[in-house]
């Protein structure tokens, strides 16, 4: 199993149902979304992009394809706008004033690569709802610097979980990684993902 991705967070969530990575492989694409793409086609275009980078890179590394790899991106929109991740405090401000007080959409794209080179697929949408943002609020959460390379500016795991009035969806796409969705890809495709329960009792 070749994880696709630099992310601790989509690291620990694989991790916390059992499945230990053999390698991580980030995959270095261009992010930028293109002219009137929707969150949800540019979410499945990045995990898809990712996928198939990090699977040329294992051409070369391992000189071989037998492997099974796994991908992901996120992103938050509200509406059609599609919010950065975030690199300084300007545009984490940003963010923040945006969701300040209302929902906003977050959507998560998973693909997987099968040895037998099947590619399959899922998309889950998430709904969440934050608090109205005082200003003590903003600056607290922007001198944390939790919100760097996030996407919307914020990460739901940590100190912004407190801003979280409603989540409809999977608090774990939120996160980074859809654990049903994921385990039932892999389920699906024969990954043997209940290997290594017994070792965690």
């Amino acid at each position: 199993m070749i994880l696709a991705s630099a992310s601790p967070r989509r690291l620990a969530l694989l991790q916390q149902i059992g499945i230990e990575p053999d390698a991580l492989l980030p995959a270095d694409i261009d992010e930028t979304p293109r002219k009137s793409e929707s969150p949800r086609d540019l979410a499945r275009r990045l995990a898809r992009d990712k996928l198939g980078a990090a699977q040329g890179a294992m051409r070369v590394e391992e000189g071989g394809e037998n492997h099974w790899l796994l991908a992901a991106d996120t992103v938050v929109a509200v509406g059609r706008r599609i919010l950065p991740k975030a690199e300084t405090p300007d545009e984490a401000a940003d963010c923040l004033r945006l969701l300040s007080g209302r929902q906003h959409r977050v959507y998560t794209a998973v693909g997987l690569l099968t040895p037998k080179g099947q590619r399959r697929e899922r998309l889950v949408e998430s709904r969440v709802r934050f608090k109205r943002l005082s200003g003590r609020e903003m600056q607290g959460y922007l001198a944390s610097g939790e919100w760097r390379g996030k996407a919307g500016g914020y990460a739901i795991q940590g100190l912004a979980g407190a801003f979280v009035v409603k989540l409809v969806g999977s608090h774990s796409a939120v996160v980074g990684l859809p654990l049903y969705e994921t385990m039932s890809l892999l389920d699906g495709e024969g990954f043997p993902v209940r290997a290594g329960w017994g070792a965690m009792a």
